[in-house]
């Protein structure tokens, strides 16, 4: 009986498993499956002292417990000890774990498919190791800031993408029994005074960019979201009322509980009041400054938080419990046990079909057996320190795999370029020279008479807790560190079949570098964690064609952006008009646009077909209110389908990319939005079909008026293609 929500959330997700197209699936209603788990949650709290109550919201003390989050046992429902364990690729501090790749690199990838299956594999390691509740996904910061330090984490610019990743890793996550917990709530879009700035943004913006992919987080009945630092229009974001009760659990119907980011919470009454559900972890970074515990009862015992609001937080977190079915055989904490399995396999799939391939100039790659190859750049190489010696990877030092901050965790191995490279050039007889600096000096003497070069190149981010050669966890600028500029311009004076591979955080601008004579290739390599070099070598070597796509504008120059590192508070001024959206806007070029990416194949676009269902009618959602919103704004209102074939003469994967334009009728709108992709692996010659479900809330924009999302009349205009500039397919659908 207790079981039973959990049975139902597990029954549907192997359901859409077994009938799922290559096309973003969509979740079903959690209502049965919350509604069933909230009625084990009144049994248990029937049982519960007001003590009990307190204690089960309240978490007991930073380093006070075996995990970065803990809240007291209690035996009268045979409750455990909670768990709650960073993050968002893999177990913090865990011994015996995989290093999952960060968010940025799954986005990268487009495939649902890798990125279900990274989620499945991060929740059977949370519960191999007893955590109960996973620090992740991420779905904010969504990147409107190019520098943003914590971006990586997340799943990039677009909040269609961004939030079909977060429902594919949420699902995976849960499907293993592990809470999920969907962060940073939200609009934490910078670390720079992260704990004082007021995130300021008008009511569409937050509804179409940062609230969205949280609206799919709660769609896919994630058991917890956490609230951020920053404040939101001038109140903290963890006593929020209008984020937290109005937008979250009222508008989205959201069913879970609230807790906050570390030391987030300001008071005890206006955290209670406006909708904060669990304090983590507890206390401040030093012990004190406890504000629920003893304080959360006198207030309950003086009425300034009614008895009933107490019920409310601790019977959302019992929901969540029951919901995965955490009452029953779950595993102890351990977070030392060893839980990689195959785990790796996944790493190595996501690291490398997120790699895009920006630049090719007479098809230097993929390679093919050369007898001489350079590789140049300390980045080459595993930190010689050691490949976890940088505390939360805490320093820009060797091959870069993952940003620094709470949002990492420690390699159980490294594969570096150099290391995949020489077991590579060894079975080829090929000749390796390296040279593992970034000095300039001597380059000649490596790179001179090699068939090619290739040079490896950093830019770095991270949580602003901790400062990398000057960077406060936000970048101080788009160049590539340690002088990369210049190292390229270097190996390529002296090689003229140069390759440059970038591994980074976020956007780099590589004007300079393209501008280089010599300079055949760009190999956006990303963050590809613990097989970094092997899946380089998968690529460089043509054994997989590369299938990566941007997830962020790449542009001429940081100004191109329109947005910033504020000092003071952020007005959000730029509105809905974010990285493309604003290039588009603006008429602005970028070099690299978000969704480009090159293979080694070709593909054709053909017949675009575009089916509208009984259900496409102009106007407001209306339905009742299930997880994630409006019923009938999840409803299927039209399908558009297009065949693409693989005209080249290898084996690749394309991502096709159905972007709409908005009638008038919906004032101010970008250009252009992402409302559909696929990624469908061809042979030679061989052709498919790619679908493209549009859902109403595809077709609606907030009105603020109404407060309501609705779907515009009129002719709305249906691109698809290679990214969101390479346009092969244009048709429209009248509603």
């Amino acid at each position: 009986m207790m079981l039973h929500a959990f049975t139902l959330l597990a029954a549907a997700a192997v359901a859409r498993a077994e009938t799922a197209d290559k096309v973003p699936r969509a979740a079903p209603s959690g209502t049965a499956a919350w509604a069933a788990a909230h009625s084990s949650a009144a049994a248990a709290l029937a049982k519960m002292s007001q003590q009990d109550k307190v204690n089960i919201v309240t978490g007991i003390g930073w380093d006070k417990g075996p995990c970065v989050g803990n809240t007291a046992a209690i035996s009268s429902i045979n409750y455990p000890q909670l768990c709650l364990q960073d993050g968002p690729l893999g177990i913090r501090f865990g011994t015996g774990i995989t290093a999952f790749t960060p968010g940025i690199q799954a986005a990268s990838t487009w495939d649902i498919d890798l990125i279900r299956q990274r989620g499945e594999y991060l929740g059977a390691e949370a519960k191999g190791t007893g955590v109960h509740v996973l620090l992740g996904p991420v779905a904010g910061a969504l990147g409107k800031i190019p520098h943003g330090g914590r971006n990586w984490e997340g799943f990039g610019v677009d909040p269609y993408l961004a939030g079909i990743a977060m429902a594919e890793t949420i699902e995976g996550i849960q499907s293993a029994g592990v809470q999920a917990c969907a962060k940073h709530y939200i609009v934490n879009e910078q670390e720079l005074n992260r704990e004082t700035l007021s995130s300021n943004v008008d009511d569409r913006s937050m509804h179409e960019l940062y609230l969205w992919p949280f609206a799919d987080a709660v769609h896919s009945n994630v058991a917890s979201v956490m609230c951020s630092y920053n404040k939101i229009n001038g109140s903290w974001a963890c006593e929020n009322d209008h984020t937290q009760n109005g937008l979250l659990k009222k508008e989205l119907g959201f069913q879970g509980y609230v807790v906050s980011d570390w030391n987030a919470q300001h008071t005890t009454n206006g955290a209670a009041n406006n909708g904060m559900d669990m304090t983590m972890p507890g206390s401040d970074y030093n012990g004190r400054n406890v504000l629920w515990g003893p304080q959360l009862n006198s207030a309950v015992n003086s009425n300034q938080v009614s008895k009933t609001r107490l019920d409310d937080m601790a019977k959302r977190i019992l929901a969540a419990w029951y919901l995965l079915g955490q009452n029953a055989g779950y595993p102890a904490i351990n977070i030392g046990a060893n839980v990689q399995g195959n785990h790796k396999e996944n790493v190595r799939a996501v690291a490398r079909d997120g790699i895009v391939l920006l630049k090719n100039d007479g098809a230097v790659l993929p390679l093919k057996k050369p007898s001489k190859i350079a590789l140049v750049g300390s980045a080459a190489v595993v930190n010689p320190q050691g490949m976890n010696s940088c505390v939360d990877k805490g320093c820009n030092t060797g091959a870069l795999g993952m940003g620094w901050g709470s949002g990492s965790v420690n390699y159980p191995y490294f594969v570096a370029p150099y290391d995949a490279l020489k077991t590579r050039a060894q079975a080829d007889g090929t000749t390796l020279s390296l040279q593992s600096s970034d000095s300039t000096s001597g380059v000649s003497g490596v790179a001179s008479g090699a068939d090619v070069a290739i040079v490896v190149i950093t830019a770095d981010s991270g949580e602003g807790y901790i400062t990398v050669d000057g960077n406060v966890g936000d970048r101080q600028n788009l160049d590539p560190w340690h002088n990369g500029n210049q190292l390229v311009q270097a190996v390529a004076a002296a090689n003229k079949n140069t390759i440059v591979v970038v591994h980074s955080t976020g956007p780099i601008v590589l004007e300079t570098i393209l501008a280089t004579a010599g300079v055949k290739a760009v190999v956006w390599a990303g963050l590809p964690s613990q097989e970094n070099g092997n899946a380089l070598v998968d690529i460089l070597y043509g054994l997989t064609s590369p299938s990566g796509k941007l997830v962020y504008s790449i542009a001429k120059r940081a100004e191109d952006y329109g947005t910033a590192v504020i000092k003071g508070d952020d007005t959000f001024k730029e509105g809905l008009f974010v990285d493309y959206r604003h290039f588009d806007n603006a008429k602005i070029e970028p070099r690299y646009e978000f969704g480009f990416g090159l293979s080694y194949t070709n593909f054709t676009y053909t017949a675009l077909k575009i089916t509208p269902t009984a259900a496409a009618t102009a106007g407001p959602a209306t339905g009742a209110t299930i997880p994630g919103g409006p019923a009938d704004l999840w409803e299927t209102i039209a399908t558009v389908t297009a065949v693409i074939t693989n005209s080249g003469a290898v084996t690749g994967a394309e991502v096709p990319q159905l972007y709409l334009t908005l009638p008038s009728a919906a004032p101010s709108t970008p250009p252009k939005q992402l409302r559909g992709f696929a990624k469908l692996k061809l042979e030679p010659g061989a052709s498919g079909t790619a679908t493209f479900n549009l859902r109403r809330r595809d077709l609606s924009y907030w009105d603020t008026g109404r407060q309501q999302w609705v779907v515009p009349a009129g002719a709305f205009g249906v691109a698809v293609g290679a990214s969101s500039r390479d346009v092969r397919l244009t048709g429209s659908l009248e509603i």
